[in-house]
């Protein structure tokens, strides 16, 4: 069975940085593009970033230049360093595994709540 599990998160002051991180119990991670989402109160799902197979990295517009996603394949887990954080990053981040092709697959990790709150 496919899971992935964030950690990391948690209440932290304006300004302040966090490292979530997302651990996946999925074979052949490496060739799945992986994602960290947010969903903040009474808001739709929005895309923070993603990382493909090949390396190909892509921001919101929000978060470039405060957020960096990276991936440790040997480890099957993937990262979100998140700086200058900001009130408005407050929200339940997601991660998210996505492969295209023949057999396509998504799969959701159940979320952990990022608070910035002086």
């Amino acid at each position: 069975q496919v899971q992935l599990v964030e950690s990391g998160g948690g209440l932290v002051q304006p300004g302040g940085s966090l490292r979530l991180s997302c651990a996946a119990s999925l074979s052949g991670f490496s060739i799945y593009t992986m994602g960290w989402y947010r969903q903040a109160p009474g808001k739709q799902r929005e895309l923070v970033a993603t990382m493909s197979s090949g390396g190909s990295i892509n921001y919101a517009d929000s978060v470039k230049g405060r957020f960096t996603i990276s991936r440790d394949n040997a480890k099957n887990t993937v990262y979100l360093q998140m700086n200058s954080l900001k009130p408005e990053d407050t929200a339940v981040y997601y991660c998210n595994a996505n492969r295209v092709g023949v057999l396509p697959r998504n799969y959701w990790g159940q979320g952990t709540q990022v608070t910035v709150s002086s």
